[in-house]
């Protein structure tokens, strides 16, 4: 694609970088509005500069990925009020046999169900069940907090549906669920148990020290808390900012909902029970349908919709859990992104390292990891698959389709893994600092330095071996 004219070029970089500045700082001091009225701000400056048509920006919002993000988060909503997630932190301490073996648990668990439900939904509803594991063990915080962070960003590579970015990348590259599973699920499952072995290296002192030790050692780290405040405070109130980066559903602390629970008098326990085993044969129901190649939109509203009529009543409340804010901003982000294709600049940029990012070679492969790993941190996983993904895709199908599709899955795996290198990589590990420190019993601060201890090198590591097992089908 040639440049577009000087003023097009000028224009449409200043309009994206009004989105890229408030995407990447929400609360930058010059405009501190957030990343949804910068993503909205952005998409209106390319109509208003005339860089596109207002029907091109219309043309540019993807309804398919918006119904599919909408359906997921209901469905989310829901299996977080059957209790999902209180019966996943269950089985992280079933049979436990110390701190190392917990912390292999919590990769496998995170990284499944983040595969399965979202990473964001899974970080925002078991970070606080892992710090209540750690304390009452007296075992250190730290390592099953990056372990939930990481290894739900891993899992989460394995599937469409595992968050935005392979989202995007499932509807504009038409590879199937299955596909799509069978061609990163090897490359997920070594991922998780190499980041495992990882932490394990890392703290294996720390979980090898006596008891008492360990709780002086962390002892630093605990966050100061206000009991008098603290103990007033509702978990909906102590972690409401989480939001701002969570997939799609409002924040509800576990310990919530088992006080839900304790308050349904008992003639009601057995309509729950039979409630709770419909919203889990809906949503295995949703997972089959996506297997055998359904339409993964209209699957996901659909599963969506029997929730709500299965609940029988007002849908309301769970409706409000959704984050409307994030589809507004993958609104917005669409049209800026679209403005900023057209400007030019991407295919230039892209022309200049083509022929040495091609995935026929190794080198090639190298090449084009390190752009997505360093791109993804810069400007985020979700624009850089839209600013990327049909360029790679296009120069892998120069060489057969086969390699198209194995393109658009190194971009899924490098994007999604990129965003463990550090603490402001991707809205999973977000969640997981923010929920930890306003936890309100079991508070802990998970600094910006000591993820980044952990996550540069697992993130190297974890790219490095996964790569090679990349296959498409």
């Amino acid at each position: 694609m040639a440049m577009a004219s000087m003023m097009k070029v000028v224009l449409g970089s200043i309009a994206f970088g009004f989105f890229w500045v408030l995407a990447v700082f929400p609360a930058v001091p010059f405009l501190p509005i957030g990343r949804t009225a910068g993503a909205l701000l952005g998409a209106m400056l390319m109509v208003v500069f005339r860089v596109i048509s207002p029907y091109e920006a219309n043309e540019a919002i993807d309804l398919d990925i918006l119904g599919l993000l909408f359906g997921t988060m209901v469905v989310s909503v829901y299996l977080e009020r059957a209790d999902m997630f209180k019966y996943l932190g269950k089985l992280l301490t079933w049979k436990s046999r110390g701190g190392k073996d917990l912390l292999f648990r919590v990769c496998l668990v995170s990284a499944i169900s983040s595969a399965l439900f979202t990473n964001d939904t899974c970080c925002i509803l078991l970070t606080e069940f892992i710090l209540k594991i750690a304390r009452q063990n007296n075992l250190p915080p730290q390592p099953f907090l990056l372990a939930l962070a990481s290894s739900s960003n891993i899992g989460s590579a394995a599937t469409p549906i595992g968050n935005p970015q392979n989202l995007v990348i499932a509807v504009q590259s038409k590879i199937s669920f299955e596909k799509f599973l069978f061609g990163i699920l090897p490359s997920m499952l070594l991922g998780v148990l190499v980041n495992g072995a990882i932490l394990l290296c890392y703290f294996w002192k720390l979980l090898s020290i006596e008891r008492d030790q360990e709780v002086e050692a962390e002892a630093g780290d605990l966050v100061v808390e206000n009991e008098v405040i603290n103990s007033h405070q509702s978990p909906h109130a102590s972690s409401v900012n989480s939001r701002d980066f969570s997939f799609g559903i409002d924040v509800v602390t576990p310990s919530s909902l088992v006080n839900a629970n304790s308050k349904d008098p008992p003639n009601e326990n057995w309509k729950r029970f039979l409630w709770k085993i419909c919203v889990y044969l809906v949503t295995i129901g949703m997972l089959v349908a996506l297997f055998l190649g359904f339409n993964m939109s209209c699957t996901a509203v659909t599963a969506a919709l029997a929730l709500v009529v299965l609940d029988f009543k007002d849908a309301r409340p769970c409706l409000e859990k959704v984050s409307y804010t994030l589809l507004v901003f993958f609104c917005g982000m669409f049209i800026a992104v679209h403005g900023f294709n057209k400007t030019g600049i991407p295919s230039t940029l892209w022309e200049a390292v083509e022929r040495y990012s091609r995935i026929d070679s190794t080198g090639g492969i190298a090449l084009l990891s390190v752009v997505i790993l360093l791109l993804s941190n810069v400007a985020s996983n979700v624009p850089t698959v839209l600013l990327l993904g049909s360029r790679v895709a296009a120069s892998a199908a120069s060489i057969s389709a086969t390699e198209e599709a194995r393109a658009w899955l190194i971009l899924a795996w490098v994007s999604t893994v990129a965003g463990n290198l550090s603490l402001l990589g991707s809205a999973a590990n977000l969640i997981v600092c923010e929920q930890a420190r306003r936890a309100q019993f079991y508070s802990y601060n998970l600094s910006f330095w000591s993820h980044l201890k952990f996550g540069v090198p697992s993130t190297i590591i974890v790219n490095a071996i996964g790569l090679p097992f990349i296959r498409s089908y």
